[in-house]
């Protein structure tokens, strides 16, 4: 017997991440529709600064060199949305900026209103973010119980 599952050769993994990542998309994209978010929904949204495809303000890239995290809830103009990426206005200490981030940039998306939760692997690097300072746009208190949160974390038997 063996004590391993072999490797698969479909890359399940990828499939349900990117399906997952598109649940983000589909959620801005209701937002952006809808004229604004619903309630007292508002997301936090946690990305690569470097991934491919991103682009934001250098000040920005200087000041979180790995990882950032936006928050969607007061603040925030000009969210279009499109089946690989989105873009918005925030304002970083009083200084108006555009962000474009690809969803395959996403780490982690959090809607504290409901606490739903979701978290992708980094896509850089095998292992887990490094620590970093959030961003100072509309910061609200996050209440983390566990509850509807969904982790993918595949890792592959080598």
């Amino acid at each position: 017997m063996s004590d391993g599952l072999p490797d698969s050769l479909i890359p399940y993994d990828e499939i349900v991440q990117e399906a997952l990542r598109a649940v983000v998309g589909r959620v801005l994209g209701s937002v952006a529709a809808g004229g604004g978010l619903p309630g007292e929904h508002h997301f936090y949204i946690t990305f690569k600064t470097q991934a491919p495809g991103v682009d934001i303000p250098a000040r920005l890239i200087e000041r979180f060199p790995d990882e950032m995290t936006i928050v969607l809830q007061n603040r925030y103009w000009d969210l279009t949305v499109d089946d690989e990426r989105f873009s918005v206005g925030l304002s970083f200490n009083q200084v108006p900026s555009k962000l474009d981030i690809p969803y395959s940039a996403i780490t982690g998306f959090h809607d504290p209103a409901v606490n739903f939760e979701l978290r992708f692997q980094a896509q850089e690097e095998p292992e887990g973010p490094e620590p970093h300072d959030e961003a100072e746009n509309d910061a609200v208190e996050r209440v983390d119980d566990g509850s509807n949160v969904v982790s993918v974390d595949f890792k592959r038997k080598k």
